[in-house]
């Protein structure tokens, strides 16, 4: 298993009035390649399970392996040797005032003894080139180009190749299209999909669109109140629709869904 989360809880302000238990008690497995869509309501728990993993904060309780390995008490940026990540927000994930190829070079030798002024000559150039060739936005052309005269689209574009270029144990798609306009999102969902799917990257994307959440990946997960109350095999998925996922819920937790942005795909 790339990913092992035993019994997690999290607890802010613990102790005070303002206490929130944000994760009771996660369990959740994610094997080699696997890609899980990640879904529920607003404060179910889902950043907050994505923030663990990364290593945000050290939970309240519980364990996350990653690669065989313990992380639980690991900072952050040590735990970043592992992980690739992508925010909602188009803006993070790339340094506006360094050029394309200065980005993805660095993204390219993250982790590796290697100087940023080695790496940007022709060979490495061309490398880059053929890889971004094939996404079809023209980046190949602009390598020269500031980061800070991209769009959002061709920003979150970037920040997903860049965070897939280490070929990372797990990728972290955190709402990465849901900042975007429909047809930017669809692009860059498409571009996920060819990503994940050629790299065979094990990947968790957290979604507020049910619909992509059913036509995307190999599972689904939902997770309501800190809790993960669904799990959805490929299997179980298919010719699933929105209201069939809504009454499974529905039926297991014997509440209705309530959160209009999750139901209508905000």
């Amino acid at each position: 298993m790339i990913l092992k989360v035993k019994d997690l809880h999290q607890t802010f302000n613990q102790g005070t009035i303002n206490e929130v238990q944000a994760l009771r008690g996660v369990s959740f497995e994610l094997a080699e390649s696997e890609f899980v869509t990640v879904i529920g309501s607003n404060g179910a728990g889902k950043s907050t399970f994505f923030n663990a993993i990364a290593g945000a904060f050290t939970p309240t309780r519980g364990s996350i392996t990653i690669d065989g390995q313990d992380v639980t008490t690991w900072p952050e940026h040590r735990r970043a040797q592992f992980l690739g990540r992508v925010f909602q927000n188009p803006l993070q994930g790339t340094a506006a005032s360094m050029t394309i190829g200065e980005n993805l070079t660095l993204a390219m030798v993250r982790n590796k003894r290697l100087g940023l002024g080695r790496t940007l000559g022709a060979r490495r150039r061309r490398q880059l080139r053929e890889y971004l060739e094939p996404i079809g936005l023209g980046l190949e052309n602009r390598l020269d180009d500031r980061v800070a005269l991209l769009s959002g689209g061709q920003r979150q574009a970037m920040t997903l190749v860049m965070a897939s270029f280490s070929d990372p144990k797990l990728l972290l798609l955190d709402e990465h299209t849901s900042a975007l306009d429909p047809e930017t999102a669809r692009q860059i969902i498409e571009m996920t999909d060819s990503i994940v799917g050629e790299r065979q990257l094990a990947t968790l994307m957290i979604t507020h669109n049910m619909q992509q959440a059913l036509d995307h990946g190999t599972r689904t997960m939902m997770l309501h109140k800190g809790q993960i109350v669904l799990d959805i095999g490929e299997a179980d998925r298919q010719g699933m629709t929105v209201a069939g996922l809504v009454a499974k819920f529905a039926e297991n937790r014997n509440e209705e869904l309530t959160d209009d942005a999750l139901l209508l795909g905000g």
